[in-house]
């Protein structure tokens, strides 16, 4: 249950509710998840080290009118190398 709720994206919180497992528990569970999840992905590419940036900016709409109706996109630039740009397609959070 615990899983199925890190996947749909649910907070601590209503993952503690939903299980009726302290929120601290599911604290310890979601950073073990997460940190299986890095494990796997150095297992699958090369390490990249060095100084990253990152950041995200809202495009389209009109300006001071929140981020409804505006385009997310979020940028990772590697400090003398590459520049990696997405549009997130689901920004509810």
């Amino acid at each position: 249950m615990i899983l199925r709720c890190f996947c749909n994206d649910l907070t601590a919180t209503a993952t503690a509710s939903i299980s009726g497992v302290n929120r601290n528990t599911v604290n310890s569970y979601f950073r073990e998840i997460r940190e299986r999840i890095f494990q796997q992905s150095l297992k699958e590419g090369p390490l990249e080290t060095g100084e990253f940036e990152l950041d995200e900016s809202y495009f389209g709409a009109k300006r001071g009118c929140g981020a409804a109706g505006k385009t997310l996109v979020f940028g990772l630039l590697k400090r003398e190398g590459k520049v990696f740009v997405t549009v997130v397609s689901h920004c509810s959070k």
